[in-house]
């Protein structure tokens, strides 16, 4: 959720804890804060808000210069979004700062016990127990790595925690358990941050922290132990993207310059995955074929447009597989005692590797003895570590709070998934996964010429801003892309939106139909799914009679839907089963351009924040 920097080196910190602020702001964007380590002492400055406000701040009231410094921009979990609840948190004295992500659910207890000792607490979040805490421990210790270890052992829930003392002017600590925390490592100089965004700007070399491990930063070098005190496993790896792939490029929003990259970045996904005899050479999937030979089931668990990527490729795995594919909402799963064993694969999805209910789902199948292979896009990431095999999708940064080229990715991820599932069961013959991963090679080009039609898309998004409501409609493949663009436009337009399965709409949903409702049909082939593609043109005509606006999504010549289609958007022809990576991409658009045309922030939505590392 919330964005967390720490420097030490020989900058400015609080220029290089700002600066990375602004990277991070997408994970959180209620409140604001830094605190810098300078003339013996500790300054602080937060304000709620966007980051705008406490830059305001800091002009009207500098702080003092120093190398060392801390940074936070919040999504509010305990507490609203106030001046108070923003981080840095301090203790009493004001001589330790501490900012969080997560959260500690034990706070209130530790918060009643050290009111019983006399300490004063200002705010209502749970962070501002651990300055107190802190602070009591390195009375004794007088060491901050060693005080954290003490408190984090005293700690429940789920947290990321960077801490500075004035009584140590050259030291960052940071803390991580289930929750996201890297180490950026310079020439003299090193960093922390939840997200390598951060600090890429000044390294590309990264070290990957571990569940329950304390991290001390000083300029000479990083130290990393458990909670326990014993040393760490240190892993380093290098960031293969730079700062400019960060940057908005000269787009108005980010989520513009992400939609603009699918095409590369589909490609970028395809890439070094497939031999020069036309095979699937998945390396990241490290599980034995003999064991895939034997999985009887598959369980995909994700959230959000990541789950509705697991409902595409649901029918994709079913249909080159022949094994039967469950899709879960994360954050349900474990608490319905699912059914897994040593013979189940479980495909965990997530953008950022850190969704908190996914990890949670990846955990409880490991304990009941399943594989679990991960699709992600954020390397040294915690899915991606905890799980038995990985699929990086290579996208890139998406800095958007709505996901766009993530879900492009993963969806190729998933097929590429589902192929090699069939290549290793001899349930595809080699030629036909050859055939799907030409048609799949061709998809980035046509995702462009689906981009370079997109402005009748705007013009009519842009018409209907003043409405309250828009419906989505599917079939087969068709259905979860409505889902999906129903829940752009519930993020972005803070409009009622809802995807239906175009055929349960006589089971109820056709009751909400009325005069001007605008409803968006993603058609199926007439070639691929011609019972299918009749049954949508009759539901077509249903809504129509009862005076909806069709929106339809249709391949390049499917003229049966010409007659019935108040705005006609054409998609290129592709297989059945590829078909949501190009009907998608308008609605990314449409959702887009109707929250711009409603005065929306569309990086930034309310309420929402990147990536959701609490349960």
């Amino acid at each position: 959720m919330c964005g967390i920097v720490g420097y030490v080196g020989s900058q400015s910190a609080l220029e290089v804890v700002t600066a990375g602020l602004k990277r991070l702001e997408y994970r959180g964007y209620d409140s604001a804060g830094v605190a810098v380590l300078a003339d013996g002492g500790l300054a602080a400055a937060k304000k709620a808000g966007k980051l705008v406000n406490l830059e305001k701040e800091l002009v009207e009231r500098p702080l003092p210069t120093g190398s060392t410094g801390i940074g936070h921009t919040r999504w509010a979990t305990h507490g609203g979004p106030t001046d108070a609840n923003a981080h840095p948190h301090l203790d009493n004295a004001g001589r330790v700062a501490v900012v969080h992500n997560g959260i500690i659910e034990n706070f209130a207890v530790l918060r009643a016990e050290l009111a019983e000792r006399g300490h004063e607490l200002l705010s209502e979040t749970d962070t501002e127990v651990v300055a107190h805490l802190l602070a009591e421990e390195f009375s004794v210790t007088a060491d901050l790595a060693e005080a954290m270890r003490l408190v984090c052992r005293r700690l429940e829930g789920a947290f990321t925690l960077v801490a500075v003392h004035a009584d140590e002017p050259d030291v960052v600590v940071g803390a991580r358990r289930n929750s996201p925390l890297v180490v950026g490592v310079g020439e003299g100089e090193a960093f922390l941050a939840s997200d390598v965004a951060a600090f890429i700007a000044h390294t590309r070399s990264a070290i990957e922290l571990g569940q329950d491990q304390v991290v001390e930063l000083r300029r000479g070098g990083v130290t990393v132990t458990g909670f326990d005190g014993r040393p760490g496993d240190v892993r380093s790896y290098h960031v293969d993207w730079d700062a400019s792939a960060a940057e908005k490029g000269g787009y108005d929003y980010f989520m513009l310059k992400e939609i603009a990259e699918q095409p590369k970045a589909v490609a970028d996904t395809l890439l070094g995955r497939i031999d020069v005899s036309g095979s699937l050479t998945l390396d990241e999937v490290r599980i034995p074929a003999s064991e895939l030979r034997e999985i009887d089931k598959v369980v995909i668990v994700a959230c959000g447009t990541a789950f509705h990527a697991g409902l595409i490729a649901k029918y994709a795995i079913e249909h080159w597989t022949r094994i039967p594919c469950e899709v879960e909402l994360a954050s349900e799963f474990r608490y319905r005692d699912p059914i897994l064993d040593s013979r189940s694969l479980v495909i965990a999805i997530s953008q950022s590797g850190e969704t908190m209910d996914t990890l949670m789902a990846l955990r409880h199948a490991r304990e009941q003895g399943s594989r679990v292979l991960a699709i992600c896009n954020t390397n040294g990431s915690t899915i991606p570590r905890e799980s038995d095999a990985v699929l990086y999708t290579h996208a890139g940064p998406e800095v958007a709070v709505a996901s766009t080229k993530a879900f492009l990715t993963q969806l190729v991820a998933c097929y590429l998934v589902a192929l090699y599932l069939g290549q290793v069961r001899g349930t595809k013959w080699g030629d036909e996964i050859c055939a799907v991963i030409r048609d799949l090679s061709r998809i980035s080009v046509e995702v462009e010429r689906v981009l370079e039609t997109m402005e009748p898309v705007r013009e009519l998004a842009r018409s209907l801003a003043e409405k309250d409501t828009v419906l989505f409609l599917g079939r087969h493949v068709g259905y979860p892309v409505a889902l999906e663009g129903a829940l752009k436009l519930k993020e972005l337009a803070y409009m009622h939106a809802e995807g239906f399965a175009a055929g349960e709409l006589k089971h109820g949903p056709i009751a909400l139909i009325e005069d001007d409702l605008p409803v968006v049909v993603v058609a199926p082939s007439p070639r691929g799914r011609s019972v299918l593609h009749d049954k949508i043109v009759s539901n077509i005509q249903e809504i129509r009679a009862r005076g909806a606006r069709t929106i339809v999504i249709a391949e390049e010549g499917d003229e049966a839907v010409v007659p019935y289609a108040d705005h006609l958007i054409r998609i290129p022809a592709t297989p059945t089963l590829l078909q949501p990576l190009v009907a998608t991409v308008p609605l990314q658009v449409f959702a887009c351009e109707l929250a711009t045309a409603r005065g929306n922030e569309v990086d930034q939505p309310r309420n929402l924040a990147k990536s959701v590392t609490v349960e």
